[in-house]
This record gives C-alpha cells, sequence and structure tokens, in this order.
C-alpha cells in the first residue's frame, strides 16, 4: 500500500459542521483516482494512529486540485481533530485512493439517479460532475435531503452546475425541518418511497438506469427496496458504505476468545470479548494493524488464520477474492477461545 504526503492548501467552510480540505497534488509522485473513490487520512492523536477515510469531492477529469469533505461528528474524535487543528500549510500523510463506488461504463445507460442525504452528497458532488463532463448527453437526477437550507453542502456550487447543464441536470431536495414553500424542485419533509416511484415513474427505461446512494443505513433500505419494486436490477444500484450494520443474530457461536497476533515478526496477545471486532480490539490495545475503511471494502486489514475459527459479520458487499483461511479483521469474530492470526 502506497502513502503519499499531501499539503493543504485551501479550508473551505461548507456548511456550520462541515469544510472541504484542498490539497496540492504532487508533481513528481502525483496521486491518481477515480470519482467516487476516498483517501484514508493517516492521524496521530494522543498517541494513538487513527485511519479515517473521507470521500473526495474533487474528480479528476474537473480538478486539477484533489480535495476532501469532512462533516464534524459529535464526539468523533478524528473530525473533531480535523476541524479544529488542521490549517493551511500542513502536511498530511494519507493512502493511495480506494473505492469502488465509482462510474459504471454502461455505454446504453441514458439517465443516472444520485440518492443522498447529508455528508453523503461528497461522492456523489464527485460523480456528478464526472457525468456532466464525461457523458454530457446522460440525464442526471439528484435527489438530496438535508435539516434545512443552511445545513446544505455544495449548495452554491449544485446550483451553479444546475445553470450550466439545465437541460440533463435535474434536482429535488428535501428539507426535513425547514417551514418552506413547496416548488417543484423543494420538497418538505424526507425522501419516501411515494416520491422515489413518481420520480421513477417519468422515466420510460427505468430498468436501463443506473442509482447511486450514500447516506444513512434508513435511506439505502428505502431507496434499494423500491427500486427492487420496480424491477431495477440490483447490478444497476450501487451504495457507499462508511460503517458496518451488524445483525445481533449473525453473532451467534461468536465466542469470546484470546487471540494471538503475528504483525511484522512480533507477537501481540489481546482478548476479544464476544460482539468486538479482531481490529477494534487491537487498535483499543495500541496494536498498529493496517486498516482503512474498516467496513469490509478493502484489503487493508486482510490477515491469515494459523489456528482456530473466525467469521466475517457485516460485509456490504459480497466478496471472492479471500482465500480460504484469509479474513479482514475490521469485521472478524472469533468462533474459538482461542485464535491464531498472521497479519499479511
Amino acid at each position: 500500500m502506497k502513502n503519499y504526503s499531501l499539503t493543504i492548501l485551501e479550508i473551505i467552510q461548507e456548511t456550520e459542521d462541515t469544510k472541504t480540505f484542498v490539497f496540492k497534488n504532487p508533481i513528481f509522485n502525483k496521486i491518481k483516482y477515480k470519482a467516487g473513490q476516498y483517501l484514508t487520512l493517516l492521524l496521530r492523536i494522543n498517541d494513538r494512529k487513527y485511519a479515517r477515510p473521507y470521500s473526495f469531492s474533487s474528480t479528476p477529469l474537473v480538478d486539477s486540485l484533489l480535495s476532501i469533505t469532512v462533516k464534524r461528528v459529535s464526539n468523533g474524535i478524528v473530525s473533531n481533530y480535523i476541524h479544529n487543528s488542521f490549517k493551511v500549510g500542513d502536511v498530511i500523510e494519507v493512502m493511495e485512493p480506494m473505492g469502488d463506488f465509482i462510474l459504471n461504463k454502461k455505454e446504453s445507460i441514458n439517465s443516472i439517479y444520485f440518492w443522498g442525504v447529508g455528508s453523503g452528497i461528497t461522492p456523489l458532488f464527485s460523480l456528478i460532475k464526472e457525468v456532466l463532463n464525461s457523458r454530457p448527453n446522460t440525464i442526471v437526477h439528484l435527489v438530496y435531503g438535508n435539516k434545512n437550507e443552511d445545513s446544505t453542502i455544495f449548495k452554491t456550487q449544485l446550483k451553479k452546475l444546475q445553470e450550466e447543464h439545465p437541460i440533463v441536470f435535474n434536482m429535488s431536495i428535501f428539507y426535513s425541518q425547514e417551514d418552506t414553500f413547496e416548488l417543484n424542485d423543494i420538497h418538505k419533509g424526507r425522501i419516501t418511497s411515494t416520491f422515489v416511484a413518481n420520480l421513477l415513474s417519468q422515466n420510460k427505461n427505468t430498468k436501463e438506469s443506473l442509482h447511486y446512494i450514500c447516506g444513512p443505513f434508513g435511506l439505502k433500505k428505502l431507496i434499494k427496496n423500491k427500486l427492487q419494486d420496480l424491477e431495477v436490477p440490483m447490478s444497476s444500484i450501487f451504495s457507499e458504505d462508511f460503517e458496518l450494520t451488524i445483525d445481533p443474530k449473525e453473532l451467534s457461536g461468536v465466542e469470546d476468545s484470546q487471540a494471538i497476533i503475528l504483525l511484522r515478526g512480533e507477537l501481540f496477545e489481546i482478548s476479544v470479548p464476544k460482539g468486538r471486532s479482531i481490529l477494534d480490539m487491537a487498535l483499543d490495545q495500541e496494536i498498529e494493524i493496517p486498516y482503512s475503511c474498516q467496513t469490509g471494502n478493502c484489503n487493508s486489514c486482510k490477515a491469515t488464520i494459523k489456528k482456530g475459527k473466525l467469521k466475517m459479520i457485516g460485509l456490504n458487499k459480497g466478496r471472492n477474492d479471500l482465500g480460504k483461511d484469509e479474513f479482514l479483521l475490521c469485521c472478524s469474530y472469533p468462533l474459538t477461545k482461542e485464535i491464531f492470526i498472521e497479519i499479511i
């Protein structure tokens, strides 16, 4: 895994709790990425190492500089550190770009729908700019929910894009806490399955559309369920996931365990209580296991089980690229009271 050092050139206050950080792309060690991917920041806070993925808000075909957009999370150690401490001129260590929430290259597609809430707009914004730039004849629909107008990230930039592409770029904005008049593209309340059905009913080729979803679990579930009701194939529905959703029933068979970890020639022993992942407990003990997404979407925390049994829980996407004894520690839980793991 390749790392880079990036210098902050500009910090943009998007909303009260959201900032965009603009970086210079190194001339001799240029970062190559795709719209919709994310950049993992490597930070040391209070003597502990943190890795946090943040989606690009920039687009390689459009923007000469790199940018990520970060929303401050209540009690979030990393997001609060970033908001409080980062300043222009700081040099930040990052991992190479990752993520498969990228534009599908199907040539037959003539309409793409983007569904987002809050900071979920960030990778969608990157993708929308990509589509408008590279597929000028593709109809783009953005359905975007927020509490109110003031909390709407990229509000000005999105309006400008709509002015520049009035024929192909359509927006439907929802405000859950705004006392506003209903207009053609402004709606009170939250995104509903009825709205999804009504919007797609205007498309004669619904089955040939693409859909990108980024937001809370409830939004993703609502959109996916309704799209399936409308017979949109799952192969045309993509979602970005920055958290694991675990059904307690999946913890059946999971044991309290003692884990021995072989990392870079050094042995570590940790206790792993039922319900905690191997990675979580290792990080709590300040064992610096490589990691990035923490949702089972990358290979940063891949390891080999040498003794005992594990099972992976909460994967948002199927993985067929792991060997028989290979596991992702961010979503791995012991099935035996003793396990021995080697970090690859």
